[in-house]
């Protein structure tokens, strides 16, 4: 059995590997805090856990490294951008793995946002994977704004032991005025 550990992290690469035309900053962004020694974010990357492929790799393989990968996470981080609704390929891919195989929560991360109380409010961006696991209630699933002190307490909080209570919870008003994001 995998020891699962780390957080896996997907976001819509956009068909770019230019890291300010896609979601991939918010990604980078996420390493930077954990790299960092003057404050508490940490993150044991699911990515860093497992060989790297490389994007001219077969189909194939890279589709089993995300599979191991996920198999070793705890949780995943989703970032929620303006274009994730419109990712095919390994969103979905990663979405369904995530929640149908291995049945771990997914902290959706929304970039742009400094409050999240009404998730439902936010379905126009989440790809059709989340959204049908969301409306069938299979997803355990914690909305957050893309901010660090919000997805520190998430992924410190919720993993495949302790799942979110359902596919719309979200933290309360009172944990954004403890953060410093709201009064």
């Amino acid at each position: 059995m995998a020891y699962r550990n780390g957080t896996y992290v997907a976001f819509h690469a956009n068909g770019t590997d230019v890291p300010t035309d896609s979601d991939i900053k918010y990604y980078n962004l996420m390493k930077a805090w954990t790299e960092k020694s003057d404050d508490d974010f940490t993150m044991i990357n699911s990515h860093d856990k497992a060989s790297s492929v490389r994007d001219s790799s077969k189909r194939d393989t890279l589709r089993a490294s995300l599979q191991e990968r996920l198999r070793n996470s705890k949780n995943m981080v989703l970032i929620i951008g303006q274009t994730t609704r419109l990712d095919t390929d390994w969103v979905p891919f990663e979405i369904e793995q995530a929640v149908d195989q291995y049945k771990i929560p997914i902290i959706a991360a929304y970039t742009g946002y400094e409050y999240i109380g009404l998730p439902a409010q936010h379905s126009g961006l989440w790809p059709k994977a989340l959204a049908d696991r969301i409306s069938n209630s299979t997803a355990k699933v914690i909305h957050v704004p893309f901010k660090k002190e919000p997805l520190k307490a998430a992924i410190d909080q919720f993993n495949h032991d302790n799942l979110p209570s359902g596919p719309l919870t979200y933290y309360v008003h009172e944990a954004y005025v403890k953060w410093g994001l709201s009064t």
